[in-house]
């Protein structure tokens, strides 16, 4: 077990020459990212009711899902896996992706500390139960932009009577009216694993912000602000070298999920990047395929305001 020496790709490496930072980050990354789980992010992982997941479908396209399970659903038995007691939810395109061998991103969130720490690998054993993970990355993040949110008593019933998963190929009002209240989303990205570097892979990471942080520009069109963060550039590196990208927006009170994949244009300047306020930057997500899964995130979270 060890820090990795070459912790970052050809992508990472050139949106941190071009902010400047790839000094400072060459000489960070080797000391905060690994190849094993700390102690301590064990520990975390286990005490979630909530795990992000972002995997690539067949098509090579990334989607970002959400697993769920009573504390305790996610073990570390060791530093180098994690043991996930939890399949994705019904109609959630990660299903067809889940196999032996495939990349996956995984993030561990905790709203309420606002604690969150990423852990990437490669699936292991796929059981009727769960599944398993080796970990290739793991790397803390910061709290910033994360808004508070308290867990409430599980729902009642998953899917709604009625309710199918919907597939969209654009977004509807209804889908239109989640992303414009959302302060919260989760975005799926990859990047080429090499023999020669242990960066790359499968990745998930939270984007978050007040009330309509993101913009929608047109029913297959969204600009998301990126905001200054870690200065390890993990998302927007991997997006300079495969474009595609997938976002995922909950309804934390309904439990109505929207998860779309698509391709981002990195925007470094210019009028739309300063017509949103704090950003630094930009993405403009083109939506090429989607789905609505109505109530089916089986619980429920409350704001905490004032954070």
């Amino acid at each position: 077990m060890a820090t990795l020496h070459h912790p970052f790709h050809e992508g990472e490496q050139a949106v941190q020459r071009l902010m400047g930072m790839q000094e400072r980050m060459a000489e960070i990354g080797p000391r905060v990212i690994r190849d094993h789980l700390p102690e301590q992010h064990q520990r975390f992982f286990a005490q979630l009711p909530m795990l992000l997941a972002g995997m690539a479908d067949a098509q090579g396209r990334p989607w970002a899902s959400v697993l769920v399970g009573a504390p305790g659903f996610v073990q570390a038995p060791d530093a180098q896996q994690l043991r996930i007691g939890a399949l994705p939810l019904p109609g959630d395109p990660m299903a067809g992706s889940l196999q032996a061998g495939a990349e996956i991103g995984l993030l561990g969130i905790e709203p309420a500390t606002r604690r969150r720490n990423r852990a990437n690998g490669v699936v292991g054993a796929v059981q009727p139960d769960g599944f398993t993970v080796d970990i290739t990355q793991s790397v803390g993040n910061c709290p910033q932009y994360i808004q508070r949110r308290v867990p409430v008593a599980p729902a009642e019933g998953a899917v709604p009577a009625g309710q199918p998963p919907q597939a969209l190929d654009a977004l509807d009002a209804a889908a239109q009216a989640l992303v414009a209240q959302a302060d919260t989303l989760f975005i799926a990205t990859r990047a080429p694993a090499t023999a020669e570097r242990s960066a790359g892979g499968a990745d998930v990471s939270h984007r978050g912000g007040p009330a309509g942080f993101v913009k929608v520009e047109d029913e297959r069109t969204l600009l998301l602000p990126d905001y200054s963060g870690n200065q390890m550039f993990m998302t927007l590196g991997n997006l300079l070298v495969d474009d595609r990208a997938g976002l995922l927006f909950i309804d934390f009170d309904s439990g109505d999920l929207l998860t779309l994949t698509g391709r981002a244009e990195l925007l470094w300047d210019g009028p739309d990047v300063a017509a949103l306020d704090r950003a630094q930057r930009a993405l403009r997500f083109r939506l090429q395929a989607g789905w609505r899964l109505p109530g089916a995130l089986p619980m429920r979270w409350r704001r905490v305001d004032g954070a």
